[in-house]
């Protein structure tokens, strides 16, 4: 039996990421009806939004399904609370220590999984008792690790050191790349970039287009010195760049960067200057889908990919 399909009670060890302004009750929900595990993007909701959406999750699926929560939230603790006190049983964090909400979460019946970028990481979470680690290389869209590790090199080192779960992420947006993660080590994977050109995601349509008409080197990781991001290049990209040229400080690009700009870009389609936070495999995505056709071509391209790999001669 696959770990991740046992962990969480699903068909499929296809996990939805759980990203800011796109994953939405109604991303979620299509991807745990599909045989996946969807997840709620909480980082970009206030709480009485996160309820909302959690109560509308549960209306639309009787399947699993959960809630990410980047752990530097503002209103964290009242996010956990909610999700407790709504039954929701599955929680993904990132972006923040693991020991310090993992335990209180699974003394109150919640599995943990929690998303890394390095083998320090990984270590600490095992430590803090997560049920899974996601292994997110920096091919990945939105925020991540500034060790710049691919997924191809970070899910062998992590699968040496840890014996729990991994699920991978970065890079993946198809049944070949989950195919080659899990030969890698990986018991399963996360898609973002794929699922954000969904018709489900709350991405704005301009935005979704956008990255259908993305090419190989359109995506940069950048900010680092703040957060470290994969985004798109556009004119707010491009005032970044030259604010390195000049030697710029912290504060200046948190002037630049200001507030609000995922938003503005992402979901209300501001592609000049917004922030477009997407993954190198956007290169790849052709076009826009249903949730339930998305997987199906996933598990379909899966299968024909081991067949493949079967008739491998060394």
């Amino acid at each position: 039996m696959n770990r991740i399909k046992e962990l969480f009670g699903i068909k499929y060890p296809i996990i939805q990421g759980g990203m800011i302004w796109c994953s939405g009750w109604q991303l979620a929900s299509a991807v745990s009806n599909s045989g996946g595990l969807g997840l709620i993007g909480s980082g970009s909701m206030y709480p009485d939004v996160l309820r909302e959406h959690i109560q509308k999750c549960k209306n639309a699926t009787k399947k699993p399904f959960g809630v990410n929560i980047p752990l530097l939230y503002p209103n964290i603790e009242e996010h956990i609370q909610i999700i407790i006190e709504e039954g929701v049983k599955i929680v993904f964090s990132s972006a923040g220590n693991p020991k310090k909400y993992t335990s209180y979460l699974k003394e109150n019946g919640i599995k943990v999984a929690h998303v890394i970028a390095n083998k320090r990481f990984a270590l600490k979470s095992a430590e803090a008792g997560v049920d899974a680690i996601v292994a997110e290389g920096f091919e990945a869209g939105g925020h991540n690790g500034i060790e710049e590790l691919t997924t191809m090199c970070l899910i062998p080192m992590i699968s040496e050191v840890v014996d729990i779960p991994i699920i991978a992420a970065g890079g993946i947006a198809n049944g070949q790349t989950m195919l080659s993660a899990m030969i890698l080590g990986a018991d399963g994977v996360q898609m973002g970039s794929r699922f954000v050109a969904s018709k489900e995601s709350s991405a704005h349509i301009k935005f979704k287009h956008h990255v259908l008409l993305a090419d190989e080197g359109e995506t940069d990781l950048t900010l680092k010195e703040l957060t470290a991001v994969r985004l798109m290049k556009n004119n707010f990209y491009s005032k970044i760049q030259k604010a390195y040229k000049k030697n710029a400080s912290i504060k200046e690009l948190k002037e630049i960067l200001g507030t609000g700009r995922a938003k503005r870009g992402m979901f209300e389609g501001d592609l000049i200057e917004g922030e477009l936070e997407i993954g190198q495999v956007s290169c790849i995505l052709k076009e826009i889908m249903s949730v339930d056709e998305i997987i199906y071509q996933i598990v379909k391209d899966f299968e024909k990919a081991k067949k493949r790999v079967k008739d491998f001669q060394f």
